[in-house]
């Protein structure tokens, strides 16, 4: 028996093991948790019966010189040899840099909190002065995000969300800094997200699916009391609250149908009744996307952001009373993107994402005048806070060759002050490679002429031809812009890697007729704006056509595998993370809360013509066509791309006669979280790419 059809028995083994493993579950009443392994939930005689069997595989596949099997920490690796002290060392530096965000000032405005790691996670930490010590106030082994100061708290108390392993199971805490203790305010179980504060810091909202596991409920608690908490709103679909009025006697609710299309709603919170912002005027067009909303500070009108009759979304001021709006970013074509409303209501400060950059203006609401912010750095601008005082406002900047900062910007004479110094590893960022903005034709035409794909370029020194990582986001309605990335850093700097990073069709920041042209049906037409940049790649000189590997994550990872489906003979290998294998299965397992959203992008299964198109085009219906060396690697708790999906994809490549290389975090979810995992993931990425890219030097 050759080694080829001995691995091909194994995965038969395998396979049948698989398929006896669901009929013991099915016959003893046993349900498959979703993002758990089977066997954690097994009765002892059947879980028995499983291991005894996987002991076998194993032996039988080490002997076939397949899938070995090793665990590092809370990480199970499958074919995947070890990793070299010299790349480990090579890359510790960059394993080292770390960026900061902004939470919130202090009501005091002595200070602010900020999120950051110095662990395996993000947590809270104080700052009272640039430059300051980082203190921190949160220790927990689990993320910690969506912090939110309590308004008037003297000892700046504050709201976050927290869950487990990566399951995204968020519960809902308040921070008591008089005794360092956090109370709950979400019932333990149920996913909960959104919380804001009235202007009083008297009261909390949020949104929460513990009614039915599927739909958003609107609650609202007394910040005193958890015991409270009450639901104001039953909703249908996916709602979540924006902002109380400054009277505190409605919310704006935010409802997402999917990413071309949301609705306003105000929520009167002593009838109980809600109605969409813009029924006023029944004949204005209501497929719409909103984005960031503000309250003006007399509650009669929002600032908000919407592309109502544009291909962008632009800043507008609306009267709810009669529907009536302004639009006031007309000769901006790009996406207005957050907007923060100073204290007195004088200036609203607004970014827009510019073909992937970020520019930054400040409003005049009493002449509707704006500005642009000269002299801030070229990159990313994000998480605006305005001082509790006025006139200075606090950011998040980030570039290529910068983790995220916080800075603050003097509105009165524009000098910008840095309040945060994160660690590089030591290293020289002027060594960083600054990206180039690239576009290249893809196979349709708009008005006559061929549709244009940007894309980000990472171009190491030298003449090469180089070897090219192609980066596919996820989302699919996600952007690629030029924030700093150290894994890449590491790649064009010290293996002479070029990556570049593709907007295909389906990508926000390019207007909602280009986020729409992947929906459905045309789907594989993002894969072929693929195809396009292989083309593109074959024109230059600086690149090798011969050495590509693709990489993404969740959707993206689905675009690894479909780019191998239709490309392999074109590309050198994969990596795929938490990517979706088959639509069908899927969206039947995907968590309850997300699935009527997905369907809104994907399809929906449950149309006999629709499963059969998404059967046909998943890539496990064709891995048989995967033939190059692919790493695939998967959070065991993930509620969005279940576990399985990665597991069905190993199984079938594996049955292919390929044996792929497998990373499975059992303490992750939708991504890598934690340091050590994340750190772990980056080198076997190397590794695997090395391994590709320089075979001569790495065997």
């Amino acid at each position: 028996m050759t080694e080829v059809s001995l691995r091909r028995a194994v995965a038969a083994v395998r396979h049948l093991i698989h398929f006896s493993l669901q009929v013991s579950a099915h016959s003893s009443g046993l349900t498959r948790r979703r993002g758990r392994c089977l066997i954690f939930a097994m009765k002892p005689l059947v879980r028995l019966r499983w291991i005894t069997f996987a002991t076998l595989l194993t032996v039988a596949a080490t002997l076939a010189g397949a899938s070995e099997r090793r665990e590092i920490g809370n990480v199970i690796l499958e074919n995947v040899p070890d990793i070299p002290e010299r790349l480990a060392e090579r890359l510790q530096p960059y394993l080292e840099t770390r960026g900061a965000s902004l939470a919130d000032w202090r009501p005091d405005g002595e200070g602010m909190l900020i999120l950051t790691r110095f662990a395996e996670t993000a947590q809270v930490h104080e700052v009272l002065m640039a430059g300051g010590a980082r203190s921190q106030l949160t220790f927990y082994p689990e993320r910690v995000g969506n912090v939110r100061v309590r308004p008037h708290s003297d000892r700046a108390d504050f709201l976050y969300l927290r869950d487990s392993g990566g399951d995204e199971q968020f519960q809902l805490y308040l921070f008591q800094r008089a005794t360092g203790t956090a109370v709950r305010f979400s019932d333990g179980k149920s996913r909960t997200i959104a919380p804001v504060w009235d202007e009083a810091g008297d009261r909390i909202a949020f949104a929460s699916v513990e009614r039915n596991g599927r739909d958003w409920d609107i609650w609202l608690a007394d910040a005193e009391d958890p015991d409270s908490r009450r639901m104001v709103y039953e909703a249908s679909g996916f709602f979540t609250p924006a902002s109380f009025s400054p009277d505190g006697t409605r919310l704006l609710l935010n409802e997402f149908i999917s990413s071309t299309e949301s609705r306003l709603h105000l929520l009167n919170l002593q009838t109980g009744e809600a109605r969409q912002i813009d029924d006023r005027r029944p004949e204005v067009n209501r497929t719409v996307r909103y984005g960031a909303a503000e309250w003006t500070r007399d509650g009669e009108k929002l600032w908000l952001v919407s592309d109502r009759d544009q291909n962008f979304r632009q800043l507008r001021l609306h009267n709810p009373a009669t529907g009536e709006e302004e639009i006031l970013t007309g000769d901006i074509p790009w996406n207005v993107e957050s907007l923060a409303l100073s204290p007195d209501g004088g200036t609203l400060a607004f970014n827009t994402n510019e073909d992937g950059l970020s520019r930054l203006r400040l409003l005049d609401t009493s002449t509707l005048t704006m500005r642009p912010v000269p002299g801030l750095p070229v990159g990313l601008i994000g998480a605006l806070s305005w001082h509790p005082g006025g006139e200075r406002l606090g950011m998040v900047l980030n570039t290529s060759r910068s983790p995220g900062d916080i800075h603050v910007l003097n509105t009165a004479d524009g000098s910008l002050e840095r309040w945060t110094y994160s660690e590089v590893g030591g290293l020289d960022t002027d060594r960083f490679v600054v990206p180039d903005l690239i576009h290249y034709p893809t196979f349709d035409e708009v008005d006559g002429n061929p549709r244009q794909i940007s894309a980000w370029k990472y171009r190491p020194e030298g003449d090469g031809p180089h070897p090219v990582l192609i980066f596919i986001h996820g989302g699919p309605a996600s952007q690629t812009r030029p924030g700093f990335n150290p894994l890449w850093q590491f790649l064009v700097n010290e293996l002479g890697v070029c990556v570049i990073a593709p907007n295909v069709r389906g990508s926000s920041g390019y207007g909602r007729v280009f986020v729409s042209l992947d929906d459905h049906y045309r789907r594989e037409d993002s894969v072929m704006d693929i195809g396009a940049l292989l083309d593109w790649i074959e024109t230059r000189a600086d690149l090798d056509a011969g050495r590509i590997i693709t990489m993404g994550g969740s959707y993206g990872g689905y675009m690894v595998y479909a780019t191998h489906v239709h490309y392999g003979n074109r590309l050198a290998g994969g990596i795929s993370s938490v990517g979706i294998s088959n639509f069908v299965t899927f969206l039947e397992n995907t968590a309850d809360y997300r699935r009527d959203l997905r369907r809104v992008e994907y399809g929906d299964e449950r149309d006999p013509r629709m499963r059969s198109f998404l059967q046909a085009i998943s890539p496990l219906t064709n891995a048989h066509r995967i033939r190059r060396p692919m790493l695939i690697a998967q959070g065991a708790n993930d509620p969005r791309v279940p576990l399985s999906e990665s597991e069905q994809m190993v199984e079938r490549i594996r049955q292919a006669g390929s044996e792929p290389w497998y990373f499975l975090a059992m303490d992750e979810g939708h991504g890598f979280a934690k340091k050590s995992n994340a750190d772990l993931f980056r080198l076997v990425s190397i590794r695997f790419m090395e391994t590709i890219f320089f075979p001569e030097e790495t065997n």
